[in-house]
């Protein structure tokens, strides 16, 4: 089934070319959406002769093209796979660096208590199952050195060290990061993260890295199992239990998932 223009004009905007005119508030997709402007007023007239009464007017009408939902993409998956490790793995204590709250935080916090270490800062969560602290985690602290079994950071690494959410200037923050994390990880706990992966390692300044699949077993002279390894496609369908060390996924933008035991 050929992509629907929506979808390409999506895509389009994820360039480089495209995202700044998003920044400048010029959006092709409500320009392309202006072609059911007539159907809004065959709508609005139907609903008046049907003796509804408007208080004001308020047209969506990129709705009109929509499909129901999202399921499929980096984050669907991960965050649902991810979580779904976790509730069957009953660790004694999960903490997540950097993840989304709304998605993967928010699926855990459904079934059990987790810990949310981030270099913003948060406002107070109501929910009784997560627990905030700010920090960075390209700063060694002695003080979390193995301190829980199950760790986790989605789609968070790959921000380390380039400035964006305020964090300082290293171009190894990646690095950094990865080893402050696995720090806190006690022998013989998991580790879940995720992060893009490509054909070939790229800096796109500043808003993220993407690595080849391969890079992770580079950046730590720790001994790590690597337990196995998902990854979501270009077109955003996931692959479970693909044998990473023996082939290499074909994706521009994907999403590598992996689970490391770190060895006893």
């Amino acid at each position: 089934m050929p992509p629907s223009k929506f979808s390409l004009v999506n895509a389009w905007l994820r360039t480089a070319i495209g995202r700044p005119l998003l920044y400048l508030g010029i959006d092709p997709r409500k320009t392309m959406a202006l072609r059911f402007l007539p159907r809004f007023l065959a709508d609005y007239f139907r609903f008046r002769k049907a003796g509804g009464g408007v208080s004001h007017f308020f047209p969506i009408l990129d709705d009109y093209s929509q499909q129901a939902g999202t399921a499929s993409g980096h984050y669907f998956h991960q965050d649902l796979l991810v979580a779904s490790f976790i509730h069957d793995a009953r660790p004694v204590r999960h903490i997540d660096i950097g993840s989304r709250i709304d998605g993967f935080v928010a699926h855990v916090a459904a079934f059990r208590q987790i810990e949310v270490l981030d270099v913003r800062d948060l406002k107070t969560s109501s929910h009784a199952n997560i627990r905030f602290l700010r920090a960075d985690l390209m700063v060694d602290n002695e003080e979390r050195h193995q301190i829980a079994d199950s760790i986790s950071c989605l789609h968070a690494i790959e921000h380390f060290g380039l400035g964006r959410y305020g964090d300082p200037i290293n171009p190894d923050g990646h690095v950094v990061g990865f080893n402050n994390i696995l720090k806190m990880l006690a022998h013989g706990g998991l580790l879940y993260v995720s992060f893009p992966i490509g054909r070939e390692t790229s800096v796109y300044f500043n808003a993220h890295r993407v690595f080849h699949p391969h890079d992770v077993f580079g950046w730590t002279s720790e001994k790590l199992e690597l337990v196995r390894f998902d990854y979501v496609d270009d077109r955003g369908d996931l692959h479970t239990n693909f044998p990473l060390r023996a082939a290499v996924p074909q994706a521009s933008y994907g999403c590598g998932i992996y689970t490391f035991r770190r060895s006893l």
